[in-house]
């Protein structure tokens, strides 16, 4: 399976953080903010990412991942030329998908929770078996600004709305989405919305319509956090320095997954930690050293 990072949009509800720079190397108090996306794909087996940003903004990925071997993967990256829908990643990055299976996450997008591991690799070898789609859902007091998927008393997906005025039930469709390599076809097939982008939501009832579609429903030891607002980068950095100063363990440390991945060795990992001359390198060294 391949993975999609999509790091595009203007980031504008963040001016002027983001007036010279992607909102997703944005620091989420320890590292860029697309570390915890990266991390998901990784924690869910794959190796391959594509990375989709603007033309601004593409060659500070590749500055930062370069190809991707310091981590044992193969990172490619592609520009979308302008803002066209979630979707439209499956068009761009047509030709990385080929006839694999992938996962879509949205750079922005942070999860952490006990067993998280456990449901990603689930979803993405459902997929790989069976192909169709997985999505998720998460329960949200205010599910008006999301995707909202309504789900029956055994879990099956009944309907998926786009920020739905009245929603049908409280249960938000995150940033993650997997998927058989059909979706490239589905969404070359889909007409812009009314506000002229190519909706995920299209993808997925497309899928649903088929009878193709799987749910799982995140429960409530799953954060999903938001990064889109001042008080969203905030609040998410606080989350991330609770837990890592309590438990003494990083949350989204892409270095320490590759290591127990079996992607890179203890020499590569000592040799990374003493690169980085702060506390991140102290803890990579901790780990290379058998915690």
């Amino acid at each position: 399976m391949k993975g999609i990072i999509l790091a595009g949009g203007s980031g504008t509800r963040l001016y002027p953080l983001t007036k010279a720079v992607s909102k997703q190397i944005l620091p989420l108090y320890d590292k860029p903010m697309i570390y915890y996306p990266l991390s998901v794909l990784m924690l869910a087996g794959i190796r391959e990412v594509l990375i989709i940003s603007t033309p601004r903004d593409i060659a500070l990925f590749r500055e930062l991942f370069a190809q991707g071997d310091w981590l044992g993967m193969r990172f490619e990256y592609a520009v979308q030329e302008s803002p066209r829908g979630l979707a439209d990643a499956f068009i761009v990055g047509g030709k990385f998908i080929a006839d694999q299976p992938c996962a879509l996450v949205l750079g922005d997008n942070v999860f952490y929770g006990s067993g998280f591991s456990g449901t990603l690799r689930n979803s993405a070898s459902l997929v790989e078996r069976e192909g169709g789609g997985a999505i998720f859902g998460y329960y949200v007091k205010d599910p008006t600004s999301y995707g909202v998927v309504e789900i029956d008393a055994a879990g099956k997906a009944l309907s998926i709305e786009e920020k739905p005025n009245a929603p049908k039930s409280h249960y938000a469709v995150p940033g993650l989405y997997f998927y058989d390599s059909d979706v490239v076809g589905i969404a070359k097939n889909i007409q812009p919305s009314a506000r002229g982008e190519i909706e995920i939501t299209a993808v997925n009832n497309a899928y649903l319509a088929a009878g193709r579609l799987s749910v799982e429903v995140l429960g409530r030891g799953m954060a999903w956090l938001d990064t889109g607002t001042y008080d969203g980068l905030l609040e998410a950095s606080n989350f991330i320095a609770t837990i890592q100063k309590r438990q003494g363990m990083y949350v989204s440390c892409i270095e320490e997954i590759a290591y127990s991945n079996g992607w890179i060795s203890q020499k590569d990992l000592r040799e990374i930690a003493r690169s980085y001359k702060t506390e991140y390198g102290e803890y990579l060294a901790y780990i290379a050293e058998g915690a």
